[in-house]
């Protein structure tokens, strides 16, 4: 099927763009308007439509009706502006490099173009480890998958806990090697030197404590992919080593004279400038070279912070704590857009496993984040309870059952002889607890020098219903 189609009914101009296009070496198709319309609809496959603009009511027509191909409108006047799908309009006389920058726009409005499928198998898990919808993390998905089915060398850059492993995994998963084994090493964890056993392995007796021989990391990952995490943080004799490995494939075991083949795709990552260390001389060049082949610029979160609730979502998917789940407000969420994260991701995770073992299965507001997380200045909700529910909590404070903590908290003491009699003609309990309620509380007032903290432990009350009391009944030290 022909990648390119010519809707043009004028033979020279139709034939002007077939010289061209043939000297590009592309293939192409000539309609004429009359079978265009039909022909199309069995053409949505091409990848650019130069489209004549002699009728330019027809031409306009069958631009609307095919939303899916990207139209390049020839012959068209200066004043015609180009929109949705009709990419660019190109004046006569047509020439090779207005032609070939329009065919590049054709080109990048069929790969931007939203739902467009891909060859890539089981995309769902790919895109569940790699969440977002920013342009940053869009260009790290296509990186991705352009890089994997190669056998190219991957450098992942970006800071620490940005997710350079999760890269690394997917390059591996949607790569030949998925049926074998990915295996992580981190270089700036193991000693320097422990790490040329970790890598390559030793045979019995190589040194002081190898009682057996033993596989390394690069033995066991054969026909699969080794990730070398904080490749940066590797000693520089080591380097010597791995330069080696990339260059022959093959290695020796420690304390062993015979040359191992290896089948291996190195995915290294490092939080640090390689560039710069260069020039201090704290990495080698050449090594550089052989595991830049295709770097991925993995994005820092602050960078992206619109892909924050697809992770907040993702994350708690995944982090489910007894099957707790949590939700956010808008004004937590756009609290935490607003953060900085110095920790990206992994900051993002721990705060969300934290908030799912404090408020388990809640509604999660700005005020119930961590202090660092609040960016917003808005005022905590604070309830206005019923002046009867008041009443009858300040009724149980007084009344209920304090012999458990009378000598803690230093509770007054009721006893029946202090409560009067109740008159034959009634009395209005009300009023009567209202005056109880005073005399106790500014007995408890003047006992504790006016100092309503203490007064308010003293009548097994909260502080802040103490207060309350005492502007209900306006009782002041004055």
């Amino acid at each position: 099927m022909s990648n390119i189609l010519i809707i043009s009914s004028q033979l020279d101009r139709a034939n002007n763009l077939c010289t061209i296009l043939t000297f590009l070496g592309e293939s192409f198709e000539c309609l004429s308007f009359s079978e265009a319309m039909q022909a199309l609809r069995h053409k949505e496959g091409s990848s650019a439509v130069l489209i004549d603009a002699m009728d330019l009511e027809l031409a306009l027509d069958i631009c609307e009706k095919f939303p899916v191909l990207p139209f390049i409108m020839v012959g068209a006047s200066s004043d015609f502006v180009a929109t949705g799908n009709i990419v660019g309009v190109i004046l006569d006389p047509v020439t090779y490099p207005t032609l070939t920058q329009m065919l590049h726009r054709c080109q990048e409005y069929l790969r931007h173009q939203p739902n467009t499928k891909t060859s890539a198998n089981n995309k769902t898990r790919l895109f569940r480890s790699l969440v977002g919808k920013s342009g940053q993390i869009q260009s790290v998905r296509h990186l991705i998958e352009q890089v994997a089915p190669t056998e190219a060398n991957v450098l992942i850059l970006g800071e620490s806990g940005t997710g350079k492993e999760v890269i690394a995994r997917n390059v591996h998963f949607l790569s030949k090697r998925n049926d074998a084994i990915f295996i992580p090493i981190n270089c700036g964890a193991i000693p320097a030197e422990l790490l040329e056993s970790e890598l390559f392995g030793h045979e019995k007796g190589a040194f002081t404590g190898a009682v057996n021989s033993r596989k390394g990391r690069f033995e066991l990952a054969e026909g699969g992919t080794l990730f070398l995490d904080e490749i940066g943080d590797m000693p520089l004799q080591m380097q010597v080593k791995l330069l080696r490995v990339l260059q022959e494939r093959c290695y020796e075991r420690v304390g062993g004279t015979k040359p191992i083949k290896c089948n291996v795709r190195v995915i290294a990552a490092t939080h640090r400038d390689l560039e710069s260390m260069i020039e201090q001389g704290q990495f080698r060049e050449d090594l550089y070279y052989r595991l830049n082949v295709f770097p991925i610029e993995s994005p820092a979160l602050r960078e992206r912070k619109e892909d924050i609730p697809l992770l907040l979502q993702e994350l708690i998917s995944r982090l489910e704590i007894d099957n707790a789940q949590i939700r956010f407000t808008e004004n937590a969420l756009t609290s935490l857009m607003e953060h900085n994260w110095s920790g990206n991701v992994r900051e993002l995770s721990n705060l969300v496993e934290r908030l799912m073992i404090l408020y388990p299965n809640q509604l999660i507001d700005l005020h119930d984040l961590p202090h660092k997380y609040k960016h917003l200045d808005v005022d905590p909700y604070q309830p206005d309870y019923p002046q009867e529910l008041l009443e009858r909590e300040a009724i149980n404070a007084m009344f209920g059952d304090n012999s458990d903590n009378e000598e803690e908290t230093g509770s007054l003491e009721i006893d029946e002889s202090d409560v009067k009699a109740l008159p034959a003609e009634g009395l209005n309990l009300k009023e009567y607890i209202s005056d109880l309620e005073v005399s106790l509380i500014t007995q408890a007032l003047d006992n504790q020098e006016w100092v309503v903290a203490r007064a308010a432990e003293v009548l097994g009350m909260r502080r802040t219903t103490l207060v309350e009391k005492m502007r209900k009944y306006n009782i002041s030290k004055d």
